[in-house]
């Protein structure tokens, strides 16, 4: 007897001791086990921990902006406290939706800036993590405007506040503060308009020669002599001057989303709020463009050997460009004074610089045309490569990718 039970107690002993290791086996690799935590969430908005679906591995990335290509929806965990409101501000375009915890709060009905309260999109609870998602389906969200923090004064306040701040929540953003964003683009018209007056003043024969409608139809006899004058002038320059600053006050108060520009967006950083400097790089980008537009058709003409008609296409371009120019204070005036009555009036203002630079290649294609025939299949290549591809590519930067 005694022999048996020393043989089931070495039996025992060792099925203990592979037991323990077996135990101690699997403990260490649950220990060694990764698992990624959500990041921990700030009572407001960070600017720098905006996250990116990663649809290969479906999960959340930081988004850093000098490394991600721009994207339709973005991502950050919020924490909301009891009784502690926490309204987010934001600059939006049509379209835009926000989301808590999958949960839609928030539709943009048109181009405006706006307050919505986070604290009122879930049910009171103790303080926890939710899931804030910005979404704009036809464009790319202005992160750059998105601000929020506790407001912890606002929980003082009675029921009949609270009430108040839940009505105004998904309304427009207060009217002193549209009127804020709106005064330098009203002070850039009125410049403009008395920049326009004082050169009618100083040049009146040459501004009368760009302002005939005859001659830019083509049905003046005169036409040609227009087309030998020079192209550098102090009056086109003037001109081109006040084209640039009109425009770019035009393409300020229609795209306030600055980062739908993706290149631009990657090459130069300007804040959503600074108007003036926005105003100033559009302005410096359009006039960039012009001057560089003749050393391109300079180039082109050279290499399809078309120089005989390098003078006349640039020439054409400009005065096309300068006489349509005349009409964006127009457009620019009826935008700023109809835009929060009748919300058209922003795609007809869009569709305007679309025909704007639609109109400035038919014209310069119908001039060369009076020429030499475009079924001349080097002089197609030639307009394709100066006129029909620039204007794709402005179209896609600066009409299609803000279309709501």
């Amino acid at each position: 007897m005694r022999t048996v039970a020393k043989a089931w107690f070495r039996v025992l002993r060792r099925w203990s001791l592979l037991l323990a290791i077996c135990l101690g086996v699997s403990l260490a690799g649950r220990a060694a086990e990764y698992r990624p935590l959500p990041p921990a969430p700030a009572p407001g908005i960070s600017a720098d921990n905006w996250l990116l679906h990663d649809a290969l591995h479906n999960r959340l990335i930081l988004y850093l902006p000098g490394y991600h290509a721009p994207a339709h929806a973005y991502y950050q965990w919020v924490r909301l406290r009891v009784g502690q409101p926490l309204v987010l501000s934001f600059v939006a375009q049509p379209g835009l939706s926000i989301f808590v915890d999958n949960r839609l709060i928030f539709t943009a009905g048109k181009a405006s800036a706006y307050t919505v309260d986070l604290g009122r999109s879930v049910p009171r609870q103790a303080a926890a993590a939710h899931l804030l998602a910005v979404w704009q389906p036809d464009g790319y969200p202005a992160l750059g405007s998105f601000t929020a923090a506790p407001a912890p004064e606002a929980a003082a306040k009675g029921a009949t506040a609270a009430t108040s701040a839940h009505v105004g929540a998904l309304n427009p953003a207060r009217p002193q503060q549209a009127a804020l964003q709106s005064q330098p683009l009203l002070l850039g018209l009125l410049v403009v308009g008395l920049l326009y007056g004082i050169v009618r003043s100083a040049y009146p024969a040459g501004l009368a020669r760009v302002l005939q409608i005859t001659d830019f139809l083509g049905a003046s006899a005169d036409t040609p002599s227009f087309l030998v004058r020079p192209a550098f002038t102090l009056l086109n320059l003037v001109l081109t001057l006040l084209f640039a600053l009109s425009l770019s006050l035009l393409l300020t108060a229609l795209h306030t989303d600055f980062s739908s520009l993706p290149l631009v967006n990657q090459l130069l950083k300007v804040p959503e709020s600074a108007t003036v400097a926005r105003v100033g790089l559009y302005a410096g980008l359009i006039i960039a463009f012009i001057a560089g537009k003749f050393l391109i058709v300079e180039a082109l003409s050279y290499i399809f050997d078309l120089r005989s008609l390098a003078t006349i296409h640039y020439r054409e371009f400009l005065r096309t460009t300068l006489l349509l120019g005349l009409l964006i204070p127009v457009v620019l005036l009826l935008l700023l004074s109809l835009n929060a009555y009748w919300p058209l009036v922003v795609k007809i203002a869009n569709g305007f610089v679309l025909v704007l630079l639609t109109l400035t290649v038919l014209r310069v294609a119908r001039t060369l045309h009076q020429r030499t025939s475009l079924l001349n299949l080097h002089l197609f290549a030639y307009l394709c490569a100066t006129e029909i591809l620039p204007l794709a590519v402005l179209l896609k930067l600066i009409v299609f990718t803000y279309l709501g």
